[in-house]
């Protein structure tokens, strides 16, 4: 059974930074992207990024270019969101999701971890 386990979300200040961990077992998505998406109350979902363990490198949504970054770590089967600058329209529930081959929708999603950014 796939299962993809987000961690690191919380409170915290206007231009405060935090990092997000995506954890996936049962299966390697050694070919396959894994992304991170947010929903925010009201809002619909939002593609913030993804990054593919054989690609060249991640792509980003415009809205958080520059501040967000996406890394991996191959052996761990784990990909990080590093936020940076955070801002109020930042909160949100942060999901990360994965691919089951590419072309293809985004199959599997972790459960969600809440990220708060107070002014």
């Amino acid at each position: 059974q796939v299962q993809l386990i987000e961690s690191g979300g919380g409170l915290v200040q206007t231009g405060g930074s935090l990092r997000l961990s995506c954890a996936a077992s049962g299966r390697t998505f050694s070919n396959y992207p894994m992304g991170w998406f947010r929903q925010a109350p009201g809002k619909e979902r939002e593609f913030l990024g993804s990054i593919s363990w054989t690609w060249s490198g991640p792509n980003y949504a415009d809205s958080v270019k520059g501040r967000f970054t996406i890394s991996k770590h191959n052996t761990r089967n784990t990909i990080y969101l590093q936020m940076n600058s955070l801002k109020p329209e930042d909160t949100a529930v942060y999901y990360c999701a994965a691919k089951a081959g590419v072309p293809g929708p985004w199959v599997y999603w972790g459960q969600g971890t809440q990220v708060t950014v107070s002014s």
